[in-house]
């Protein structure tokens, strides 16, 4: 049964996702706690927030060009994770930058 709940959110939430303007959902677990999730979708840009059943919120923007996407997590205890990645003709080159400023980059060619 869980598996299948916990199926059925992640459609829900992708469905809500996919589509532009505010969209708002709320998933409630096996044990009655509900999370909400509000996701902001226009001109390239993403904004993902998730409030937990104790209050607490993870943030997720995403900015998206032809040529580059930056996103950014906030996490629930306020950490801070970076994701940038620059495309050319002839790759991309993506750089992580976790909660405590440990950096790691993957470099594509093609």
């Amino acid at each position: 049964m869980n598996r299948n709940l916990i199926a059925i959110a992640a459609l829900v939430l992708a469905a809500g996702a996919a589509q532009a303007g505010t969209r708002q959902t709320v998933v409630t677990g096996p044990h009655g706690a509900s999370a909400v999730r509000t996701v902001q979708r226009g001109g390239g840009q993403v904004t993902d927030t998730t409030t937990g059943p104790n209050g607490n919120s993870r943030v997720r923007n995403v900015s998206r060009t032809a040529s580059s996407t930056s996103a950014t997590i906030t996490h629930v205890n306020g950490s801070v994770t970076t994701r940038d990645t620059q495309r050319t003709p002839t790759g991309s080159t993506t750089t992580v930058t976790g909660p405590e400023g440990k950096t790691g980059t993957v470099v594509v060619t093609h």
